[in-house]
């Protein structure tokens, strides 16, 4: 007997993300779906459906509210990353839910690594600004009187999580010997010392840190935890990158270091809120480089968050377990 499944969003992200694995969950044997989306318009159409449903493939999207008629679900599939703005009333039913948190950090991960190399090696404070032949000796001089490489750097790492262990690691692997310090009260001084790297508080890293990269999970108690008394610590020439949430960062303070020392470089992905108010100062800051929220999935970055859940769900099927669930306790620090 077939086990009834259901794709399940609010809106058509749902045929995106799941564009190439959408095929094979339709043609897998032991399933059985409806010829729908189900959503909150229709759930009374496939009322009697969603009751007797066992797995749910969703992603950005997924109705919070359509948990009351999942009633035998066992596990939600959801290809996407944070899980936070549905998960709990599904969870407290007893659904699993499943995240591609790992898949969505990838891209992200690769981003930051991306800009913290570039950074060490003043590409962004000279970007742009080579506009002559005799610019190019001017500008080749100033990154070797300021600007020492990657080699030897101090890197400071603001949060331990999916993305910011996995920039971790990507750094570990190349042959830079950089100094890693890590700010995360959740990340066990073991774990720290298999990884190779140093836990250290805020003060030590906006101190002493070339460069200084944003990954601490977006929560209540995150929220403008980086201000001014961090910001007032950072050295010449040293970055701050965010690609985490723009909420943990006290934005007017930022502003203002900004300012008060045009050798500081702040390469922002994200901000609070998004995009910035016309008027932002942020807009203005020469020292300042945004880009719209896009190191996370982008393009066919996002079919590879699909292809972890469909395996997800072929691991469920023939050993009972997941890979990748997210359970009530995980809620209290994930993003």
């Amino acid at each position: 007997m077939k086990s009834k499944a259901a794709f399940v969003c609010r809106n058509e992200m749902v045929k995106s993300v799941y564009k190439e694995t959408m095929p094979k969950l339709l043609a897998e044997p032991a399933l059985e779906f409806p010829d729908e989306i189900i959503s909150a318009e229709n759930i009374e159409k496939y009322r009697d459906y969603a009751a007797d449903c066992r797995y749910i493939f969703s992603t950005w999207g997924m109705v919070p509210e359509l948990s009351k008629y999942f009633k035998n679900c066992e596990v939600i599939f959801y290809g996407a990353g944070s899980v936070q703005y549905f998960a709990r009333e599904y969870l407290e039913k007893g659904i699993k839910v499943s995240s591609s948190w790992v898949a969505n950090g990838v891209p992200v991960a690769e981003v930051a690594l991306s800009k913290i190399l570039l950074s060490c090696k003043g590409h962004f404070k000279i970007m742009g600004k080579l506009k002559s032949r005799e610019g190019w000796n001017s500008q080749r001089a100033f990154i070797t009187e300021n600007y020492r490489g990657n080699y030897n750097q101090k890197i400071g790492i603001l949060g331990a999580g999916t993305i910011g262990s996995r920039v971790i690691e990507y750094l570990k692997r190349l042959d830079i010997k950089a100094e890693i310090l890590v700010y995360d009260p959740y990340y066990p001084e073991q774990k720290a010392a298999a990884a190779g790297v140093k836990k250290a508080s805020l003060e030590e890293i906006f101190s002493s840190c070339t460069v200084i990269s944003n990954h601490v999970a977006n929560l209540p108690a995150t929220q403008k935890m980086i201000n001014k008394s961090h910001f007032a610590l950072m050295q010449n020439y040293a970055t701050f990158i965010n690609t985490g949430r723009g909420a943990q960062i006290e934005e007017s303070d930022l502003i203002e270091a900004a300012k008060l020392d045009p050798t500081l470089t702040v390469l922002l992905d994200v901000t609070e809120p998004e995009p910035p108010e016309e008027e932002s100062e942020l807009y203005k800051l020469e020292n300042v480089i945004m880009t719209p929220h896009i190191a996370g999935c982008t393009g066919d970055e996002i079919l590879r968050m699909a292809e972890y859940m469909y395996g997800e769900y072929k691991l469920y099927e023939s050993e009972g377990k997941l890979a990748y669930e997210v359970t009530l306790d995980m809620l209290e620090y994930m993003a």
